[in-house]
C-alpha cells in the first residue's frame, strides 16, 4: 500500500494546494443581489467539496472546518463554515471582520491548502464579522472561541492569506504526525 501524504490526499479531492496563485490573491467580491445565482452555484460547490472532504476525513464533528472559495480554484469572495458538533453551516458572502478582541487565543490550526502541517495561530477570542446576504442585505455577527477561530481562517483565505501569516515570528509550522501525538483539540475556559 503506498502511503498518500495528506496534502495530495486534499488535491485529489479538489482542494488547491499550497503555492497556487489564486490562495495569495484577494477574492472578488460579489454584487448582491445581481449576482445571486452565481453566488448560490458557488456556495453549492464549496458545500459540495466539504462532503466529499468529511467523507474522507469527518473532522467537523469534533473541531469543525471551512473552506474558502479560493482553495477550489474560485476567485470570489465566499466561503462556508461548519461548526463543531450540530450547529448549522455559516455561509460567508463578502465578509470583512470590524472588530476583533485584544484577547488572543493560541491553538493549532490545520488548512486543507497546507494539510502535511499544523500551525500554532493566535488569533482574537471574540470577533465581529459583516457579511453580506443573498438579497444584498449586510449582517454583523460577533463570534466568539473556536467559531471566532474558524471565521477568521476562512475570511483570511479570501484575503489571499494562510495561516502562517499569523503565526508569530520564530513559530514553524509542525508536521501533521508530529500534531497527532500532541492529541491537542482547541479547549477554551468556561
Amino acid at each position: 500500500m503506498i502511503d498518500v501524504r495528506p496534502s495530495q490526499q486534499m488535491r485529489d479531492l479538489g482542494v488547491v494546494q499550497h503555492g497556487a496563485g489564486i490562495l495569495a490573491e484577494p477574492a472578488r467580491s460579489f454584487t448582491l443581489p445581481a449576482e445571486r445565482d452565481e453566488a448560490e452555484r458557488i456556495t453549492d460547490e464549496l458545500f459540495a467539496a466539504m462532503e466529499r472532504i468529511g467523507q474522507v476525513h469527518p473532522f467537523a464533528k469534533g473541531m469543525g472546518m471551512g473552506i474558502a472559495a479560493p482553495q477550489i480554484g474560485i476567485g470570489r469572495s465566499a466561503a462556508v463554515i461548519q461548526p463543531p458538533g450540530d450547529a448549522p453551516a455559516v455561509i460567508l458572502l463578502n465578509p470583512k471582520i470590524t472588530d476583533g478582541s485584544d484577547e488572543l487565543d493560541e491553538q493549532y490550526e490545520g488548512c486543507l491548502s497546507f494539510f502535511d502541517v499544523r500551525g500554532l495561530v493566535p488569533r482574537p477570542l471574540k470577533i465581529t464579522a459583516e457579511t453580506t446576504s443573498l438579497t444584498g442585505k449586510t449582517t454583523t455577527t460577533l463570534y466568539e472561541r473556536g467559531l471566532a477561530r474558524l471565521i477568521h481562517h476562512e475570511i483570511d483565505h479570501l484575503d489571499g492569506l494562510l495561516y502562517t501569516a499569523r503565526m508569530r515570528t520564530g513559530v514553524e509550522p509542525i508536521p501533521v504526525e508530529e500534531y497527532r501525538q500532541t492529541g491537542r483539540t482547541w479547549a477554551y475556559e468556561q
